[in-house]
């Protein structure tokens, strides 16, 4: 207990130092925390979207992006006379603009889709979607940001749309898009006759192979994936991972050295009082812990104030309209154990060098160090 008494003492004695340590990992968490959640939020919308009311998803084989891949109407006609298929729901993705707005998602639907049987109709009804000459349906966000209301025309993209109903979803892309028939969506995006996916419901998933087979023999332009082996797959999530934790370690390295050079101060204003430790008795592994002892304080008081600053940032963001909804973080265990454990391991290896530096001090040479 008086050990670790002297670590809480000798921070307090060095207060600017110890908070600009804790300060450094704190920053580092947050941004951790904040790109980490945002990015996984971001991949488990896109995945929620796909994986609506269905196992398996067509598309073309070899895209780098699913809003290049075409499937035909031929191809979707055929996909659906498969004895193994009981639904098979085409959806077309695009980008629109509209003034002020200049990335809003588009989904192209048939009128008979799961995901307007289970949206939250603001305004309108899933029985009327499409029925309306050159109408559009809004997602509520989308609604909210372009200041639409029922039966309002708004320009989007070269086009004039009447706003025919408003949705409200649990899907940030979708909550913050714009919906159009099918047909209308092909003709906007001149894309005649095609989707970019399939989403399929097989009548027993246990013919998930064999469905899998029929369409590469009949198809060999398209693949069929099961929603978890494509989420595991497909190029673009594992770039986003990849690339989203190594800017997290990056921030959380910064804050590392921030610690280093918090503890390697500390160590060069206390030679003295470090040597007379050592004269009274003190053994070097008992300098080490004290050295590392602090680091790992300031490294765990970091890491707490880090997710506190972090999971503020993610709810502003998360409300902020700018953001138009598409900011849904998604935060679990073992993301939060991964950082902590980063920002210590960091704040750990910061300390090694000034620990070292500790234990070589000559006491009767430091005993005259001014």
């Amino acid at each position: 207990m008086r050990f670790l008494a002297l670590i809480y003492t000798n921070l307090r004695r060095h207060k600017l130092r110890a908070l600009l340590g804790v300060a450094g990992i704190s920053f580092g968490v947050a941004a951790m925390l904040t790109i980490l959640a945002i990015v996984h939020g971001a991949i488990g919308m896109f995945e929620r979207i796909l994986a609506v009311d269905s196992q398996y998803l067509v598309f073309e084989k070899n895209v780098s992006d699913l809003f290049f891949s075409s499937v035909t109407e031929a191809q979707l006609v055929a996909v659906r006379k498969m004895p193994q298929v009981v639904s098979a729901q085409p959806l077309l993705f695009g980008i629109v603009s509209a003034p002020g707005h200049p990335i809003i998602t588009c989904f192209g639907l048939e009128p008979d889709n799961t995901r307007l049987r289970k949206a939250k109709w603001r305004v309108g009804r899933a029985e009327d979607f499409g029925k309306t000459e050159k109408g559009i349906w809004l997602g509520a966000r989308a609604a909210d940001f372009l200041k639409a209301h029922h039966g309002q025309k708004i320009a989007i993209g070269s086009g004039e749309f009447v706003v025919a109903g408003i949705i409200t979803t649990e899907n940030g892309f979708e909550d913050g898009g714009v919906f159009l028939p099918l047909t209308t969506a092909q003709k906007f995006f001149h894309r005649e006759g095609f989707a970019s996916i399939i989403a399929i419901k097989l009548r027993n998933e246990a013919a998930g192979m064999e469905f899998k087979q029929a369409v590469t023999a009949a198809y060999g332009g398209l693949i069929a994936l099961e929603n978890r082996e494509f989420n595991q797959s497909y190029t673009q999530f594992q770039i986003l991972h990849f690339t989203s934790w190594a800017i997290s370690i990056c921030a959380c390295l910064l804050g590392g050295l921030g610690v280093a050079n918090t503890m390697l101060l500390s160590v060069f204003s206390r030679i003295r009082e470090i040597a007379v430790l050592r004269v009274c008795g003190f053994s070097s592994n008992q300098v080490i812990t004290l050295i590392f002892g602090e680091a790992l304080t300031i490294a765990i008081a970091g890491a707490g104030l880090g997710l506190a600053l972090g999971a503020t940032t993610l709810a502003v963001l998360n409300r902020a309209p700018q953001f138009q909804g598409y900011v849904q973080p998604t935060l679990n265990p073992v993301m939060i154990g991964g950082i902590i454990t980063t920002a210590i391991i960091t704040a750990v290896v910061g300390a090694i060098y000034p620990a070292w530096f500790a234990v070589h001090i000559q006491p009767i040479e430091a005993l005259r160090y001014e």
